[in-house]
């Protein structure tokens, strides 16, 4: 008895761990946390986050800068006297995100399928007669084989979704290209309650497109990449549990 409750004891550690390595890496973190405000991540420098790679694009051939010893105009300036706009590694330039998306799909779908077979063999140069020796006796050969099927598919589905985001983020330059453009990549992040709202942006701008103000629409970013969630409370109850999400992508019913 004692070693099957052992046993026993054993699969059940061995079942949390598997629950636990499941549920990610993160799970003992929030576990630490119960009870917590989830805590703000800590400025750090954006080349050094898990996943980040450098942009490698297509460059056209280098240009050699000519210098202008006697002249006051500046190549590659659009100001007269001073170019206050983003243009190196750590500068900083405001993207002005403005989003509105709206779908609504409606689809069916109806399918139906009838099959009927029949087989025969009333004549077959006199041996008609000697199949009734190979047969059983229920088996005649004016009807051999009969077959039917019927099949039938009825799906229904629909979606409705309006996004809205409308904000101002402040990205930093991470990597001059060979070409001039300016990689950026911008996060912000908003606890209200215990909830953390998370936004980051990625994407490549052209200097041209950065206005006077050091601002930059998001529609003029290339590759851009757009994320908007959070975490906390609120978003541990909108999301399905481990389990069920596991049950999900295994069942395939």
């Amino acid at each position: 008895m004692k070693t099957r409750h052992k046993k026993s004891i054993v699969r059940l550690t061995a079942l949390s761990l598997s629950i636990a390595v499941l549920g990610g890496c993160n799970t003992l973190e929030r576990l630490s946390q119960v009870g917590e405000d989830p805590k703000l991540t800590r400025v750090q420098n954006p080349i050094h986050r898990n996943g980040y790679r450098p942009v490698t694009m297509p460059m056209p051939a280098p240009v050699r800068a000519e210098r202008s010893p006697n002249s006051l105009w500046r190549a590659g300036s659009r100001a007269f006297f001073k170019d206050l706009r983003a243009s190196q590694v750590g500068d900083i330039v405001t993207v002005t995100v403005s989003v509105a998306d709206s779908v609504d799909l409606d689809n069916k779908t109806q399918r139906t399928r009838t099959n009927s077979e029949a087989a025969a063999l009333p004549n077959f140069l006199g041996y008609e007669q000697a199949l009734d020796a190979i047969f059983p006796e229920t088996v005649s050969n004016t009807a051999l084989v009969s077959g039917t099927s019927n099949s039938g598919t009825l799906g229904d589905g629909k979606i409705d979704r309006t996004d809205s985001i409308t904000t101002k983020v402040a990205a930093i330059v991470t990597q001059v290209l060979a070409n001039g453009n300016l990689v950026i990549e911008g996060r912000q992040e908003t606890r209200v309650n215990a909830e953390v709202r998370e936004l980051s942006i990625t994407g490549i701008v052209r200097p041209q497109d950065i206005t006077t103000s050091n601002t930059i629409n998001f529609e003029q970013i290339a590759e851009a990449c757009l994320a908007y969630g959070g975490r906390g409370i609120l978003t541990d109850l909108q999301t399905p549990r481990y389990g069920q999400q596991i049950y999900d992508i295994l069942f395939p019913f």
